[in-house]
Protein backbone atom coordinates (compact mmCIF):
# COMPACT_ATOMS: atom_id res chain seq x y z
CA UNK A 1 0.00 0.00 0.00
CA UNK A 2 1.55 3.30 -1.15
CA UNK A 3 0.68 6.61 0.54
CA UNK A 4 2.61 8.99 -1.72
CA UNK A 5 4.62 8.89 -4.92
CA UNK A 6 6.90 11.66 -6.12
CA UNK A 7 9.81 12.32 -8.47
CA UNK A 8 12.63 14.70 -7.56
CA UNK A 9 15.47 16.12 -9.63
CA UNK A 10 19.07 15.87 -8.40
CA UNK A 11 18.69 19.44 -7.09
CA UNK A 12 15.68 18.43 -5.00
CA UNK A 13 13.04 20.08 -7.22
CA UNK A 14 9.66 18.39 -6.96
CA UNK A 15 8.67 17.44 -10.55
CA UNK A 16 5.79 15.00 -9.94
CA UNK A 17 3.78 14.50 -6.73
CA UNK A 18 0.74 12.33 -6.06
CA UNK A 19 -0.81 11.80 -2.60
CA UNK A 20 -3.02 8.71 -2.74
CA UNK A 21 -4.15 8.34 0.90
CA UNK A 22 -3.39 11.53 2.85
CA UNK A 23 -1.61 9.58 5.60
CA UNK A 24 1.83 11.21 5.29
CA UNK A 25 2.60 14.89 5.97
CA UNK A 26 2.89 17.22 2.97
CA UNK A 27 6.53 18.13 3.68
CA UNK A 28 7.73 14.59 3.01
CA UNK A 29 9.57 15.60 -0.18
CA UNK A 30 11.75 18.08 1.72
CA UNK A 31 12.32 15.61 4.57
CA UNK A 32 13.36 12.92 2.12
CA UNK A 33 15.75 15.10 0.10
CA UNK A 34 17.48 16.52 3.19
CA UNK A 35 17.96 13.01 4.57
CA UNK A 36 19.39 11.69 1.29
CA UNK A 37 21.61 14.71 0.59
CA UNK A 38 23.13 14.88 4.06
CA UNK A 39 23.15 11.19 4.96
CA UNK A 40 25.72 10.36 7.64
CA UNK A 41 26.63 6.92 8.90
CA UNK A 42 29.10 5.81 11.59
CA UNK A 43 30.88 9.15 11.59
CA UNK A 44 31.74 9.00 7.88
CA UNK A 45 32.27 12.29 6.07
CA UNK A 46 30.04 11.20 3.21
CA UNK A 47 27.85 8.16 2.68
CA UNK A 48 25.09 7.09 0.33
CA UNK A 49 21.58 6.76 1.69
CA UNK A 50 20.15 3.21 1.55
CA UNK A 51 17.20 2.61 -0.80
CA UNK A 52 14.87 2.16 2.20
CA UNK A 53 14.87 4.12 5.47
CA UNK A 54 12.43 5.35 8.13
CA UNK A 55 11.97 8.90 9.43
CA UNK A 56 9.38 9.69 12.15
CA UNK A 57 7.34 6.57 11.40
CA UNK A 58 7.31 7.09 7.62
CA UNK A 59 9.01 4.53 5.38
CA UNK A 60 10.81 6.05 2.38
CA UNK A 61 11.66 3.90 -0.67
CA UNK A 62 13.67 5.33 -3.56
CA UNK A 63 15.49 4.38 -6.76
CA UNK A 64 17.58 6.58 -9.03
CA UNK A 65 16.80 6.31 -12.74
CA UNK A 66 18.29 8.59 -15.43
CA UNK A 67 19.38 11.08 -12.77
CA UNK A 68 15.89 11.33 -11.25
CA UNK A 69 14.80 10.12 -7.80
CA UNK A 70 11.60 8.02 -7.85
CA UNK A 71 10.21 7.88 -4.31
CA UNK A 72 7.33 6.16 -2.52
CA UNK A 73 6.25 6.65 1.10
CA UNK A 74 4.03 4.64 3.41
CA UNK A 75 3.35 4.22 7.13
CA UNK A 76 2.53 0.52 6.90
CA UNK A 77 4.91 -2.43 6.85
CA UNK A 78 5.25 -3.49 3.20
CA UNK A 79 7.79 -5.58 1.33
CA UNK A 80 10.76 -3.32 0.37
CA UNK A 81 11.60 -5.40 -2.70
CA UNK A 82 7.98 -5.09 -3.90
CA UNK A 83 7.99 -1.27 -3.66
CA UNK A 84 11.46 -0.90 -5.20
CA UNK A 85 10.42 -3.11 -8.12
CA UNK A 86 7.24 -1.03 -8.48
CA UNK A 87 9.30 2.19 -8.68
CA UNK A 88 11.52 0.68 -11.38
CA UNK A 89 8.45 -0.40 -13.36
CA UNK A 90 6.79 3.01 -13.04
CA UNK A 91 9.99 4.60 -14.40
CA UNK A 92 10.00 2.13 -17.30
CA UNK A 93 6.31 2.75 -18.13
CA UNK A 94 6.81 6.52 -18.10
CA UNK A 95 9.85 6.10 -20.36
CA UNK A 96 7.85 3.90 -22.75
CA UNK A 97 5.14 6.57 -23.11
CA UNK A 98 7.35 9.67 -23.15
CA UNK A 99 10.15 8.14 -25.21
CA UNK A 100 12.76 9.99 -23.15
CA UNK A 101 13.02 9.90 -19.37
CA UNK A 102 14.38 13.26 -18.23
CA UNK A 103 13.41 16.25 -16.13
CA UNK A 104 12.49 18.19 -19.28
CA UNK A 105 10.25 15.43 -20.68
CA UNK A 106 8.43 14.99 -17.33
CA UNK A 107 7.71 18.71 -17.05
CA UNK A 108 6.45 18.96 -20.64
CA UNK A 109 4.26 15.86 -20.29
CA UNK A 110 2.99 16.23 -16.71
CA UNK A 111 -0.66 15.68 -17.79
CA UNK A 112 0.23 12.36 -19.43
CA UNK A 113 2.41 11.35 -16.45
CA UNK A 114 -0.41 11.99 -13.95
CA UNK A 115 -2.81 10.08 -16.18
CA UNK A 116 -0.41 7.11 -16.11
CA UNK A 117 0.07 7.30 -12.33
CA UNK A 118 -3.69 7.32 -11.71
CA UNK A 119 -4.07 4.14 -13.79
CA UNK A 120 -1.04 2.37 -12.28
CA UNK A 121 -1.98 3.07 -8.63
CA UNK A 122 -5.51 3.50 -7.27
CA UNK A 123 -5.91 4.67 -3.64
CA UNK A 124 -2.42 3.32 -2.90
CA UNK A 125 -2.97 -0.12 -4.46
CA UNK A 126 -1.15 -1.23 -7.62
CA UNK A 127 -3.45 -1.99 -10.57
CA UNK A 128 -1.08 -2.73 -13.48
CA UNK A 129 2.38 -1.79 -14.76
CA UNK A 130 1.90 -3.25 -18.23
CA UNK A 131 2.59 -0.78 -21.03
CA UNK A 132 0.29 -2.78 -23.32
CA UNK A 133 -2.67 -2.88 -20.90
CA UNK A 134 -2.37 0.84 -20.11
CA UNK A 135 -2.78 1.75 -23.80
CA UNK A 136 -6.54 1.22 -23.50
CA UNK A 137 -6.83 3.87 -20.78
CA UNK A 138 -4.37 6.56 -21.92
CA UNK A 139 -5.73 9.31 -24.17
CA UNK A 140 -3.08 12.06 -24.04
CA UNK A 141 -0.37 12.23 -26.72
CA UNK A 142 3.23 12.78 -25.61
CA UNK A 143 4.98 16.06 -26.36
CA UNK A 144 8.36 15.29 -27.95
CA UNK A 145 11.51 16.75 -26.42
CA UNK A 146 14.62 17.74 -28.35
CA UNK A 147 16.93 14.72 -28.09
CA UNK A 148 19.90 16.91 -29.03
CA UNK A 149 19.53 18.51 -25.60
CA UNK A 150 19.93 15.22 -23.78
CA UNK A 151 23.01 15.09 -21.50
CA UNK A 152 25.97 13.26 -23.08
CA UNK A 153 25.80 10.49 -20.48
CA UNK A 154 22.08 9.96 -20.97
CA UNK A 155 20.54 6.75 -22.32
CA UNK A 156 20.53 8.02 -25.89
CA UNK A 157 24.33 8.29 -25.84
CA UNK A 158 24.96 4.74 -24.65
CA UNK A 159 25.50 3.41 -28.18
CA UNK A 160 27.92 6.07 -29.34
CA UNK A 161 30.72 4.50 -31.38
CA UNK A 162 33.42 7.10 -32.01
CA UNK A 163 31.80 9.81 -34.10
CA UNK A 164 29.08 7.45 -35.32
CA UNK A 165 25.80 6.95 -33.50
CA UNK A 166 23.78 3.78 -33.59
CA UNK A 167 20.08 4.50 -34.25
CA UNK A 168 18.82 6.00 -31.01
CA UNK A 169 15.10 5.79 -31.64
CA UNK A 170 14.71 2.88 -29.22
CA UNK A 171 15.36 5.24 -26.35
CA UNK A 172 13.77 8.41 -27.70
CA UNK A 173 10.43 7.37 -29.25
CA UNK A 174 7.09 6.88 -27.49
CA UNK A 175 5.11 3.66 -27.89
CA UNK A 176 1.99 5.67 -28.78
CA UNK A 177 3.40 8.48 -30.93
CA UNK A 178 3.34 8.23 -34.71
CA UNK A 179 5.94 9.47 -37.16
CA UNK A 180 5.29 12.70 -39.12
CA UNK A 181 2.41 12.39 -41.62
CA UNK A 182 0.87 9.67 -39.45
CA UNK A 183 3.14 6.89 -40.64
CA UNK A 184 4.62 4.36 -38.28
CA UNK A 185 8.17 3.19 -38.88
CA UNK A 186 8.33 -0.59 -38.60
CA UNK A 187 11.41 -1.47 -36.56
CA UNK A 188 12.62 -3.55 -33.65
CA UNK A 189 15.60 -3.09 -31.33
CA UNK A 190 17.44 -5.86 -29.50
CA UNK A 191 20.13 -4.71 -27.07
CA UNK A 192 22.58 -7.07 -25.32
CA UNK A 193 23.67 -5.17 -22.23
CA UNK A 194 26.34 -6.67 -19.95
CA UNK A 195 27.57 -5.38 -16.60
CA UNK A 196 30.87 -6.92 -15.63
CA UNK A 197 32.54 -7.30 -12.23
CA UNK A 198 36.27 -8.07 -12.03
CA UNK A 199 38.74 -7.99 -9.14
CA UNK A 200 42.47 -8.06 -9.91
CA UNK A 201 45.15 -8.99 -7.40
CA UNK A 202 48.12 -6.67 -6.80
CA UNK A 203 50.14 -8.75 -9.26
CA UNK A 204 47.47 -8.48 -11.99
CA UNK A 205 45.83 -11.92 -11.67
CA UNK A 206 42.04 -12.20 -11.82
CA UNK A 207 40.61 -13.06 -8.40
CA UNK A 208 36.90 -12.87 -9.22
CA UNK A 209 34.96 -12.24 -12.41
CA UNK A 210 31.25 -12.17 -13.18
CA UNK A 211 28.88 -10.94 -15.88
CA UNK A 212 25.28 -9.89 -15.30
CA UNK A 213 23.65 -9.61 -18.70
CA UNK A 214 20.28 -8.91 -20.20
CA UNK A 215 18.80 -9.10 -23.68
CA UNK A 216 16.54 -6.06 -23.88
CA UNK A 217 13.93 -5.65 -26.60
CA UNK A 218 11.79 -2.75 -27.78
CA UNK A 219 9.35 -3.35 -30.60
CA UNK A 220 7.65 -0.84 -32.89
CA UNK A 221 6.09 -3.52 -35.11
CA UNK A 222 2.41 -3.19 -35.91
CA UNK A 223 0.17 -6.20 -35.47
CA UNK A 224 2.48 -7.94 -32.95
CA UNK A 225 4.06 -10.50 -35.32
CA UNK A 226 5.86 -13.55 -33.96
CA UNK A 227 9.64 -13.17 -33.60
CA UNK A 228 12.42 -15.76 -33.44
CA UNK A 229 15.73 -14.82 -31.81
CA UNK A 230 18.59 -17.26 -32.37
CA UNK A 231 21.52 -17.27 -29.93
CA UNK A 232 24.87 -19.10 -30.03
CA UNK A 233 24.30 -22.78 -30.76
CA UNK A 234 27.33 -23.58 -28.56
CA UNK A 235 25.69 -21.95 -25.52
CA UNK A 236 25.23 -24.17 -22.48
CA UNK A 237 23.67 -23.59 -19.07
CA UNK A 238 25.92 -24.70 -16.19
CA UNK A 239 29.67 -25.18 -16.07
CA UNK A 240 29.80 -28.72 -17.47
CA UNK A 241 33.35 -29.29 -16.28
CA UNK A 242 34.88 -26.80 -18.69
CA UNK A 243 38.18 -25.08 -17.83
CA UNK A 244 37.86 -21.80 -15.95
CA UNK A 245 40.69 -20.35 -18.02
CA UNK A 246 39.25 -21.04 -21.45
CA UNK A 247 39.34 -17.48 -22.74
CA UNK A 248 37.04 -16.42 -25.54
CA UNK A 249 37.11 -13.28 -27.59
CA UNK A 250 34.27 -10.84 -28.26
CA UNK A 251 33.66 -12.18 -31.77
CA UNK A 252 31.66 -15.05 -30.28
CA UNK A 253 33.96 -17.94 -31.19
CA UNK A 254 33.97 -20.82 -28.74
CA UNK A 255 31.31 -21.99 -26.32
CA UNK A 256 29.34 -19.63 -24.11
CA UNK A 257 28.75 -21.15 -20.68
CA UNK A 258 26.14 -19.42 -18.53
CA UNK A 259 25.62 -20.21 -14.85
CA UNK A 260 21.90 -19.56 -15.04
CA UNK A 261 19.29 -17.54 -16.93
CA UNK A 262 15.60 -16.63 -16.86
CA UNK A 263 13.14 -15.47 -19.51
CA UNK A 264 10.27 -13.05 -19.96
CA UNK A 265 6.80 -14.57 -19.63
CA UNK A 266 6.12 -13.99 -23.35
CA UNK A 267 9.05 -16.22 -24.43
CA UNK A 268 8.32 -19.75 -25.65
CA UNK A 269 11.17 -22.23 -25.21
CA UNK A 270 9.88 -25.01 -27.49
CA UNK A 271 13.10 -25.22 -29.51
CA UNK A 272 15.52 -23.61 -27.06
CA UNK A 273 17.15 -26.87 -25.97
CA UNK A 274 17.61 -27.98 -29.59
CA UNK A 275 18.89 -24.90 -31.41
CA UNK A 276 18.99 -22.09 -28.78
CA UNK A 277 16.13 -20.19 -30.43
CA UNK A 278 13.67 -18.02 -28.49
CA UNK A 279 10.15 -17.55 -29.90
CA UNK A 280 7.92 -14.72 -28.70
CA UNK A 281 5.24 -12.19 -29.54
CA UNK A 282 6.74 -9.00 -28.10
CA UNK A 283 4.48 -6.80 -25.95
CA UNK A 284 4.55 -3.02 -26.29
CA UNK A 285 7.31 -1.12 -24.54
CA UNK A 286 10.80 -2.08 -23.48
CA UNK A 287 11.24 -5.39 -21.66
CA UNK A 288 13.97 -7.94 -20.81
CA UNK A 289 13.72 -11.00 -23.06
CA UNK A 290 16.36 -12.88 -21.08
CA UNK A 291 18.54 -12.25 -18.02
CA UNK A 292 21.70 -14.28 -17.50
CA UNK A 293 24.72 -14.62 -15.25
CA UNK A 294 28.18 -15.93 -16.01
CA UNK A 295 31.01 -16.50 -13.51
CA UNK A 296 33.36 -18.37 -15.80
CA UNK A 297 36.55 -16.34 -16.23
CA UNK A 298 36.61 -14.18 -19.35
CA UNK A 299 39.09 -11.86 -20.99
CA UNK A 300 38.71 -8.49 -19.22
CA UNK A 301 38.41 -5.43 -21.49
CA UNK A 302 40.95 -3.44 -19.46
CA UNK A 303 44.16 -4.22 -17.58
CA UNK A 304 44.82 -1.82 -14.71
CA UNK A 305 48.19 -1.47 -12.98
CA UNK A 306 48.78 0.93 -10.10
CA UNK A 307 51.92 1.64 -8.10
CA UNK A 308 52.54 4.02 -5.19
CA UNK A 309 55.93 4.51 -3.56
CA UNK A 310 57.59 7.05 -1.30
CA UNK A 311 59.68 9.75 -2.97
CA UNK A 312 61.36 11.44 -0.01
CA UNK A 313 60.07 13.09 3.16
CA UNK A 314 56.33 13.79 3.06
CA UNK A 315 56.14 12.88 -0.64
CA UNK A 316 55.08 9.94 -2.77
CA UNK A 317 54.50 9.14 -6.42
CA UNK A 318 51.57 7.28 -8.00
CA UNK A 319 51.61 5.65 -11.44
CA UNK A 320 48.38 4.27 -12.94
CA UNK A 321 48.34 2.47 -16.30
CA UNK A 322 45.19 1.43 -18.15
CA UNK A 323 45.49 -0.80 -21.21
CA UNK A 324 42.54 -1.60 -23.50
CA UNK A 325 42.54 -5.31 -24.39
CA UNK A 326 39.93 -5.13 -27.15
CA UNK A 327 40.08 -4.49 -30.91
CA UNK A 328 41.24 -1.11 -32.24
CA UNK A 329 37.94 -0.83 -34.15
CA UNK A 330 36.12 -0.42 -30.81
CA UNK A 331 36.14 2.69 -28.63
CA UNK A 332 35.24 2.83 -24.93
CA UNK A 333 33.81 6.06 -23.55
CA UNK A 334 33.05 7.84 -20.26
CA UNK A 335 35.91 6.18 -18.38
CA UNK A 336 36.53 7.20 -14.76
CA UNK A 337 39.38 5.81 -12.64
CA UNK A 338 39.39 6.44 -8.88
CA UNK A 339 41.98 5.66 -6.22
CA UNK A 340 41.70 6.43 -2.47
CA UNK A 341 44.87 8.02 -1.14
CA UNK A 342 46.31 8.07 2.43
CA UNK A 343 44.18 10.20 4.78
CA UNK A 344 47.10 12.56 5.44
CA UNK A 345 47.44 13.52 1.75
CA UNK A 346 47.19 17.31 1.43
CA UNK A 347 48.08 17.96 -2.22
CA UNK A 348 48.43 16.18 -5.56
CA UNK A 349 49.92 17.36 -8.87
CA UNK A 350 49.34 15.40 -12.06
CA UNK A 351 51.26 14.62 -15.21
CA UNK A 352 49.44 13.25 -18.25
CA UNK A 353 51.02 11.74 -21.33
CA UNK A 354 52.10 14.18 -24.08
CA UNK A 355 49.26 14.73 -26.53
CA UNK A 356 46.59 13.40 -24.16
CA UNK A 357 43.19 14.77 -25.22
CA UNK A 358 39.92 14.63 -23.28
CA UNK A 359 41.58 13.63 -20.00
CA UNK A 360 41.12 15.35 -16.63
CA UNK A 361 42.86 14.44 -13.36
CA UNK A 362 41.71 15.81 -10.00
CA UNK A 363 42.31 15.38 -6.27
CA UNK A 364 39.12 15.21 -4.18
CA UNK A 365 40.35 16.71 -0.92
CA UNK A 366 37.29 15.90 1.20
CA UNK A 367 37.21 12.19 0.32
CA UNK A 368 41.02 11.95 -0.26
CA UNK A 369 40.55 10.38 -3.69
CA UNK A 370 42.41 10.68 -6.95
CA UNK A 371 40.01 10.85 -9.92
CA UNK A 372 41.08 10.43 -13.54
CA UNK A 373 38.45 10.94 -16.27
CA UNK A 374 39.01 9.92 -19.89
CA UNK A 375 36.53 10.85 -22.60
CA UNK A 376 37.42 7.80 -24.70
CA UNK A 377 39.94 4.96 -25.06
CA UNK A 378 40.60 3.24 -28.39
CA UNK A 379 41.16 -0.52 -28.29
CA UNK A 380 44.80 -1.61 -28.04
CA UNK A 381 45.98 1.70 -26.58
CA UNK A 382 47.59 2.35 -23.19
CA UNK A 383 47.12 5.45 -21.05
CA UNK A 384 49.29 6.49 -18.11
CA UNK A 385 48.78 8.95 -15.27
CA UNK A 386 51.52 10.09 -12.90
CA UNK A 387 50.69 11.91 -9.68
CA UNK A 388 53.00 13.47 -7.08
CA UNK A 389 51.54 13.52 -3.58
CA UNK A 390 52.36 15.74 -0.62
CA UNK A 391 51.62 14.54 2.93
CA UNK A 392 51.00 16.41 6.17
CA UNK A 393 52.90 13.79 8.20
CA UNK A 394 55.44 11.08 7.65
CA UNK A 395 54.10 7.64 6.90
CA UNK A 396 54.82 5.20 9.74
CA UNK A 397 53.26 2.22 8.05
CA UNK A 398 53.03 0.60 4.64
CA UNK A 399 51.92 3.36 2.27
CA UNK A 400 50.59 0.77 -0.21
CA UNK A 401 48.19 -0.64 2.40
CA UNK A 402 46.87 2.84 3.13
CA UNK A 403 46.04 3.45 -0.56
CA UNK A 404 43.66 1.98 -3.09
CA UNK A 405 42.13 -0.14 -4.36
CA UNK A 406 41.79 1.38 -7.85
CA UNK A 407 38.24 1.28 -9.21
CA UNK A 408 37.07 1.93 -12.75
CA UNK A 409 33.80 2.70 -14.53
CA UNK A 410 33.32 2.66 -18.31
CA UNK A 411 30.97 2.00 -21.22
CA UNK A 412 32.02 0.04 -24.33
CA UNK A 413 29.50 0.12 -27.20
CA UNK A 414 29.39 -2.76 -29.72
CA UNK A 415 31.39 -5.09 -27.45
CA UNK A 416 30.42 -7.91 -25.14
CA UNK A 417 32.72 -9.89 -22.90
CA UNK A 418 30.69 -13.12 -22.67
CA UNK A 419 30.61 -13.85 -26.40
CA UNK A 420 26.81 -14.23 -26.36
CA UNK A 421 25.43 -13.16 -29.73
CA UNK A 422 22.15 -12.82 -31.59
CA UNK A 423 22.81 -14.93 -34.70
CA UNK A 424 19.63 -13.87 -36.45
CA UNK A 425 16.37 -12.04 -35.78
CA UNK A 426 13.45 -13.48 -37.75
CA UNK A 427 10.07 -11.76 -38.02
CA UNK A 428 6.94 -13.49 -39.28
CA UNK A 429 6.08 -11.86 -42.64
CA UNK A 430 2.63 -10.44 -43.27
CA UNK A 431 3.39 -9.98 -46.96
CA UNK A 432 6.29 -10.26 -49.40
CA UNK A 433 6.91 -6.51 -49.15
CA UNK A 434 6.97 -6.46 -45.33
CA UNK A 435 10.60 -5.94 -44.29
CA UNK A 436 10.92 -4.01 -41.01
CA UNK A 437 14.19 -2.55 -39.75
CA UNK A 438 16.11 -4.75 -37.32
CA UNK A 439 18.72 -3.33 -34.94
CA UNK A 440 20.94 -5.56 -32.77
CA UNK A 441 23.28 -3.65 -30.49
CA UNK A 442 25.81 -4.59 -27.80
CA UNK A 443 27.15 -2.62 -24.86
CA UNK A 444 29.37 -3.51 -21.89
CA UNK A 445 29.49 -1.48 -18.69
CA UNK A 446 31.48 -1.77 -15.47
CA UNK A 447 29.58 -2.94 -12.42
CA UNK A 448 32.54 -3.39 -10.06
CA UNK A 449 35.95 -3.18 -11.73
CA UNK A 450 38.67 -3.15 -9.04
CA UNK A 451 42.46 -3.56 -8.97
CA UNK A 452 44.09 -4.12 -5.58
CA UNK A 453 47.36 -2.44 -4.69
Amino acid sequence: MISQFFVLSQRGDNIVFRDYRGEVQKGSTETFFRKVKFWREDGQEEAQAPPVFNVDGVNYFHVKVAGLLFVATTRVNVSPSLVLELLQRIARVIKDYLGVLSEDSLRKNFVLVYELLDEVIDFGYVQTTSTEVLKSYIFNEPIAVDTARLPPLGPAAIFMQGSKRMPGTAVTKSVIANEPAGRKREEIFVDIIEKISVTFSSSGYILTSEIDGTIQMKSYLSGNPEIRVALNEEMSIGRGGRSLYDYRNSSGSGAVILDDCNFHESVRLDSFDMDRTLTLVPPDGEFPVMNYRMTQEFRPPFRVNALIEEAGNLKAEVIIKVRAEFSSSITANTIVVQMPLPKYTTRATFELEPGAVGQIADFREVSKKLEWSLKKIVGGSENTLRAKLTFSQESHGNITKESGPVSMTFTIPMYNASGLQVKYLQIAKKSSSYNPYRWVRYVTQANSYVARM
